[in-house]
């Protein structure tokens, strides 16, 4: 047990590089393909890619299971859809940095709704990564579609990280993965149908949907899921804000965007937030 503990902060932070990388990526696909129809592509792709791997996983999916993954899934659909919407209308680098405010969320959702006790020093770590997200994020004080429906999407991420860290425990982390990830096909599959599902209409849509399906999808949330049994929702919220720094560094060394000294100090306080959470973990 005390590897595992160990070991799940880093492996949170592998995932957080990989979903760091995908907002420069999926940026340009949602450009060719319909928001709904690229992540409909996405999850189904990352289910049958995870049930051609394990087959016999099926056979552990019971009713609860089921119901737990599946309540779970909706709030990371919400997220996704309403996180890809946002992207449409804003920068990769906005989307990014909001998406980071769960960190916000999550322990606020835990103190309210489930009467969790969170302590000082964990608030501390909370209250700097989110000065460090304020100083990526915040450009003026105007506020734009595509900003709030990233915010929004934050809460919903918040809603699935609590959810998790309640019911991942004791449960098959490969057959919950794929509960949630159809429940995500389910509902975006459901939404494409509006306008009708348009499928990628070239190869490099195609690459980004494969990218996004089997690492950043399918992989990500095998690493999260077994991740959060070990871990406590606050903790594993602060780490995965890593994904905000990656993000600038994908969009500075990929997308042509120059590293300011505010994003640098922001930066830095996201990663000290991170490194002190680790150390408190261990």
């Amino acid at each position: 047990m005390s590897k595992r503990l160990r070991l799940a902060p880093f492996a949170l932070l592998a995932v957080s590089m990989m979903w760091g990388s995908t907002f420069v990526l999926m940026k340009s696909a949602i450009k060719r393909q319909d928001v709904n129809s690229f992540l409909f592509s996405r999850f189904a792709l990352a289910v049958l890619a995870m049930i051609l791997l394990r087959p016999r996983v099926l056979k552990l999916l019971t009713k609860d299971m089921l119901s737990k993954g599946f309540f779970a899934g909706c709030f990371l659909a919400s997220g996704y859809i309403l996180q890809t919407l946002g992207l449409a209308r804003t920068t990769a680098a906005v989307t990014g940095f909001v998406t980071g405010l769960y960190v916000v969320a999550t322990p606020l959702i835990g103190a309210i709704i489930l009467k969790q006790k969170i302590s000082r020093k964990t608030w501390v770590y909370v209250g700097m990564a989110t000065i460090g997200l304020a100083l990526l994020s915040l450009h003026g004080w105007s506020i734009g579609t595509g900003e709030l429906l990233v915010l929004a999407s934050a809460i919903a991420f918040a809603g699935h990280i609590i959810a998790l860290e309640q019911w991942s425990s004791g449960r098959d982390t490969y057959a919950l993965t794929i509960v949630q990830l159809a429940t995500c096909a389910l509902l975006t599959g459901i939404a494409s149908l509006k306008d009708g599902y348009q499928p990628p209409p070239d190869t490099g849509v195609w690459a980004v949907v494969i990218f996004t399906a089997i690492f950043a999808t399918a992989i990500a949330f095998i690493v999260q899921t077994w991740s959060q049994a070990h871990m406590a929702s606050t903790k594993v919220a602060v780490i995965l804000t890593m994904e905000v720094v990656f993000a600038a560094i994908f969009a500075i060394l990929f997308g042509g965007e120059s590293l300011t000294l505010q994003i640098s100090l922001g930066g830095i306080l996201v990663v000290s937030a991170m490194y002190f959470i680790v150390m408190d973990q261990a």
